[in-house]
């Protein structure tokens, strides 16, 4: 992949297909460390993209016209969430989830946290999201409990991570 043909946008309802698409191979890792039980499939379904884009806005990363990644943004209160970060396979490690997260943190406003969710044995998103400046929560369970509202397996088979920004607002 050429990292300069790489963009990051925002996209909307039209490209439901699509993302639900990329997170759904995406998705195909976590058979190599979540148990079946705690499976979910499809990871999201074209309504489920649909409903979550009613609480965020959804952004893509474009390799050409190819769509590659894709991130939510959503504001809870005194924080913005980084929601549902997917980049196909044959495209990971190449800098595109990065891109995507540089992208959100350059969009929050009014908010001076911002917080990350992903499995604990995620090793993969952990290892990125630490190699970006997040760092582990110190009461994962209490973030997730207040800031997301997920199934309980999801929620005590997660850890989420915090970065301040420091810029002024």
């Amino acid at each position: 992949m050429d990292d300069t043909r790489v963009i990051v946008r925002a996209i909307g309802e039209s490209a439901g297909s699509a993302a639900t698409a990329v997170i759904n191979t995406a998705a195909e890792w976590y058979r190599e460390f979540l148990p079946p039980s705690e499976l979910h499939e499809p990871e999201m379904t074209p309504a489920g993209w649909a409903e979550e884009a009613q609480l965020m806005t959804w952004y893509g990363a474009f390799d050409g016209s190819d769509l590659v990644g894709v991130i939510g943004l959503e504001y809870a209160g005194d924080a913005a969430l980084l929601r549902h970060a997917y980049v196909l396979p044959d495209h990971q490690r190449q800098g595109v989830a990065a891109l995507l997260v540089n992208q959100l943190e350059r969009e929050i406003e009014g908010v001076d946290t911002i917080i990350v969710g992903t499995y604990t044995a995620n090793y993969k998103a952990r290892a990125a999201f630490e190699k970006a400046g997040y760092q582990l929560s110190q009461d994962s369970e209490a973030v997730l409990r207040r800031y997301y509202d997920i199934p309980e397996d999801r929620l005590q088979s997660s850890v989420t991570y915090e970065k301040r920004l420091d810029r002024e607002r």
